[in-house]
């Protein structure tokens, strides 16, 4: 955004509406200087008071803010700039602030962290990951405990009493993921004190974009042990590689695509690489029915060995080692497109992994079945209130608008932005374009200027790496193959000389500091001398101790820092006078933003620096979705290949294909949404029935008004809407309810002619409830509650498990119906809610089934049925860790005992 667009258009308007509340923060600034640490620590307490009494968040935000900035000052010696507190506030109103690479989001988001926990309802920080969590939680948390309020972080290896913990604290930090799963695993659990999470309050979701768009797209899904793993994907594999296929152009005309490819094609499947699927044509499905021995491969009986012939050539054709996943030990280990890590414990779902590790040669593992579910949107839209931060999201505002009632703020740049943002270099083919990155990359390495070299794929960044050691040119590599050294890498990222090349560091959530990171070149001396991890961890603590190792060891760090510091400003200054970092992009994103994320690593806070994409017409984004007019050139083929091609119509051709795809990517997400928002009614239904359970609730009434429902639709069914008894079906009727759950014999009629279909519903009833009643007496009244609750339960959980299962089901088949003119979504919507319909008559049988049936019995206990293995949006291991004692020292890091900290409402 220009000069004149910040002036007279723009986020100008909703800046100048938060401009005299941020006065009024800066106008506290003596006052709040001139208070000691036990007044300003009191300010809190003082806050309480003035909301319980009546006061809303909103008065009190320009005094809260001011004490957190003068705590940040004591604290962290760091003070919120005006900017920062612009960001603050629009945090607190839910929405999203878009603030530039280096800004400051982490600080930032401590002003409205402490405002709305003053509730005592929980506030959650988001992080893309747990390192940032953790980091974020020990770095920022230090305010927050400076002001009284207690700070818990969610991570991978917690154990439930642990999550408990932390979540209790007044702010907890941990990933979209953490904090997902354990929603969902709270409405798993047999009894309410299994439960960790206290309800959905306040999140501020770092990264925003990241988590609410890009990782929107897939499900969260907490698994349990499924069926056995099948030969039947080592059969589907060694078939599949008898096939030969071929890729559909992406410039083909789509409509006769069909019945040409299908019916008429010579190859066996074809593939689509932009929808990233493969199909079996006529010709492969004829191979495909001799292989297997088969009449025909479309016969509902055979629909399992469609499906894994379906995902081997998924498996073979649209995913690739070392660009979607990783083969380590033995292990098939899903990489995140998004921020090239490595997602741990994760597998694909539906078969997909295991036709991956028979592809790969590796252990086929047993597969899965789901437990619970969720969508991202449909978690996140839980919250009370939700706010956001990023560098990029106003490309995607009308989604934020659309999905989550949120818009985007663009905060203004501390100082001015230095960095010179070059054209691209476009090149006709992908070996020009390596051959002149590797030039340019010899060419400023020659000067001093850090480079950063941005890639998509974990095999583009170790084909330029191939291509450097050739050079002799010194470099690190930072992808999901290669990413124990991280925090050394990118601290050290923007020193004088230094290359380094990283798959989509964009997601990365670090800033790369000129001249290098002296606090953690003196962490990673300390730690190559010995020094134990928990006194590292202690550096960073502004807590008194008496303890003499750690004493001793903060005097080290003090020297090995001063030390350092001078090594980095020395190196800054050099840095700076060659340029500061430069950014070199090896192909452009399919999203803008992930682009200019890239872009945004250098020119932090005013800095020097540059950026520079180099592409290919043989880039996947210009191959795919560059249309008409990079085909054009690309078939001319008469451009020098060491010379970029310079046209304003490919530079127009690069942004209408990103935007192209981000529409696309738009269209994906709002459709996993369309189909989740079916079952978000449901699974509100059902966890709210568990929640009254787990509550301790009396579920007699509830259950009686099953019974009635039940008997009342059964007579309704059997009389065929009439008032003549000689109509009735009453043989039917008596084994209908006979089955479902009344006692024989309990029913006995000797006059029909006395019943109308009222009376009829009345005796059965009037019959069923003293029976009900007996039953109730022969076990006791207060046993037989619980009973009730317990029975309830394991019905409920064991039907809603299959019922996802069904409805995963109806949804893979429901895309067919687009063929017969029909809306898909629709048709999932109304034969959900009939299955959703069915699935409620058959626990209200089967519960009053148990009810009826059970015995009396010396002691009740609940019985978990969902039992998890993995869980993940593919799945995620559960590692249990050591459990807190109440004298332990509290894992929010205070300093106190546990019982006297987070524990003491435990």
């Amino acid at each position: 955004m220009g000069f004149f667009d910040k002036l007279f258009g723009g986020n100008n308007k909703e800046i100048k509406k938060v401009d005299p509340i941020v006065d009024k923060i800066e106008a506290l600034d003596t006052e709040m200087s001139n208070l000691s640490d036990e007044e300003l620590k009191n300010k809190t307490q003082e806050f309480k008071d003035r909301l319980e009494n009546g006061e809303t968040l909103d008065d009190l935000l320009p005094e809260a803010y001011a004490v957190v900035r003068e705590a940040s000052w004591r604290v962290l010696g760091m003070k919120q700039y005006r900017v920062q507190l612009i960001g603050g506030v629009i945090l607190h109103q839910g929405r999203i602030a878009e603030m530039k690479t280096g800004e400051g989001k982490t600080l930032v988001a401590t002003l409205p962290a402490y405002l709305n926990a003053l509730t005592g309802e929980g506030v959650h920080i988001v992080t893309v990951n747990d390192y940032l969590a953790k980091r974020d939680m020990e770095w920022m948390g230090k305010v927050h405990q400076f002001l009284g309020l207690s700070v818990g972080c969610i991570t991978y290896e917690l154990d439930n009493e642990q999550r408990k913990v932390n979540y209790a604290c007044d702010i907890t930090y941990g990933t979209n993921n953490q904090f997902g799963f354990d929603y969902l695993r709270d409405n798993m659990v047999i009894y309410k004190e299994d439960q960790v999470q206290r309800g959905l309050n306040y999140a501020i979701v770092d990264e925003v974009d990241s988590i609410l768009v890009d990782e929107a797209r897939t499900p969260l899904i907490i698994s349990g042990k499924g069926d056995e793993s099948t030969d039947l994907y080592v059969r589907a594999d060694r078939f599949v590689r008898t096939l030969q296929g071929r890729i559909i152009d992406p410039n083909e005309e789509k409509p006769d695509i069909f019945d040409r490819e299908i019916k008429e094609e010579t190859v066996d499947f074809i593939v689509d690489e932009k929808k990233k699927t493969a199909s079996l044509t006529e010709k492969g499905t004829a191979k495909a029915e001799k292989y297997f021995g088969l009449e025909n491969l479309s016969d509902l009986s055979n629909m399992e060995i469609a499906h894994h012939i379906n995902q081997a050539l998924k498996a073979h054709n649209t995913m690739h080692l070392d660009i979607d996943y990783v083969l380590k030990d033995g292990e098939i280990l899903i990489v995140d497109e998004f921020t090239g890590r490595i997602m741990q414990g994760r597998r694909y779902s539906d078969g997909l992994h295991q036709a991956i590790e028979a592809k790969e040669g590796v252990t086929v593992q047993s597969e899965s079945k789901t437990l619970a579910t969720i969508t991202f949107q449909n978690y996140f839209r839980m919250y009370k209130k939700i706010a956001g931060m990023t560098g990029t999201a106003k490309t995607e505002e009308d989604e934020f608008s659309e999905i989550y009632n949120m818009d985007v703020v663009e905060i203004p740049t501390n100082k001015p932005i230095a960095r010179k943002d070059f054209e691209d270099r476009i090149y006709i083919n992908e070996k020009a374009k390596y051959d002149a990155i590797v030039r340019e990359i010899k060419e400023i390495h020659e000067t001093g200027q850090p480079i950063l070299v941005g890639t998509v794929t974990i095999e583009v960044s170790e084909l330029i790496s191939k291509m450097l050691k050739k050079e002799r040119i010194p470099h690190d590599v930072l992808n999901a193959k290669h990413h124990e050294r991280e925090a050394e890498i990118v601290a050290q990222a923007g020193t004088y000389g230094k290359v380094t090349i990283a798959t989509n560091m964009a997601g990365r959530g670090t800033d790369i500091v000129l001249g290098g990171n002296p606090e953690f070149m003196a962490k990673h001396d300390m730690k190559k001398q010995g020094y134990a991890d928990y006194i590292i961890d202690s550096l960073d603590s502004f807590i008194e101790t008496d303890d003499e190792e750690i004493m001793a060891a903060r005097s080290v760090y003090n020297k090995l820092h001063e030390k350092y510091k001078i090594q980095t400003d020395e190196n800054e200054e050099k840095v700076l006078a060659a340029g500061g970092l430069y950014i070199l992009g090896t192909e452009r994103h399919e999203s803008r933003r992930i682009d200019n994320q890239l872009r945004g690593r250098s020119g932090r806070q005013g800095d020097p620096g540059s950026s520079r994409f180099f592409i290919s017409l043989e880039d996947d984004l210009m191959r795919l979705f560059g249309g008409e007019t990079i085909q054009r050139f690309a078939e001319k083929g008469d451009f020098p290949e060491d010379e970029p091609i310079e046209f304003k119509t490919i530079s127009k051709a690069i942004e209408r294909a990103q935007k192209k795809v981000e529409i696309n990517n738009f269209g994906i997400r709002k459709h996993v949404l369309q189909y989740d928002d079916v079952m978000n009614v449901q699974r509100k239904i059902i966890y709210g029935e568990r929640e009254r359970v787990l509550q301790g609730e009396d579920m007699k009434d509830y259950i009686l008004e099953m019974m009635k429902d039940i008997i009342s639709s059964a007579v309704d069914n059997f009389t065929n809407g009439s008032n003549s008894p000689q109509e009735w079906d009453m043989e039917g009727l008596m084994l209908y309810l006979k089955s479902a759950f009344l006692p024989d014999g309990l029913l006995q009629f000797t006059d029909l002619s006395k019943f109308n279909e009222e009376t009829l519903k009345e005796y059965i009833t009037e019959q069923a409830l003293k029976a009900y009643d007996e039953k109730e007496k022969e076990i006791g009244t207060e046993k037989f509650r619980e009973i009730e609750r317990v029975i309830l339960l394991m019905v409920v959980d064991r039907k809603w498990m299959d019922h996802i299962d069904a409805m995963d089901q109806l949804r893979q088949g429901i895309g067919l119906r687009s063929y017969g003119q029909q809306d898909p979504v629709r048709a999932y919507n109304e034969e959900g809610f009939a299955m959703f319909e069915e699935m409620n008559d058959s626990i209200k049988e089967d519960t009053l089934k148990g009810l009826f049936n059970v015995r009396p019995v010396e002691e009740v206990r609940r019985k978990q049925v969902a039992k998890e293995t993995k869980s993940s949006d593919q799945q995620v291991t559960v590692v249990k860790g050591k459990k807190i004692g109440r004298n332990d020292p509290c894992p929010c890091g205070s300093g106190k005992k546990y019982k006297k900290c987070c524990g003491r409402n435990a």
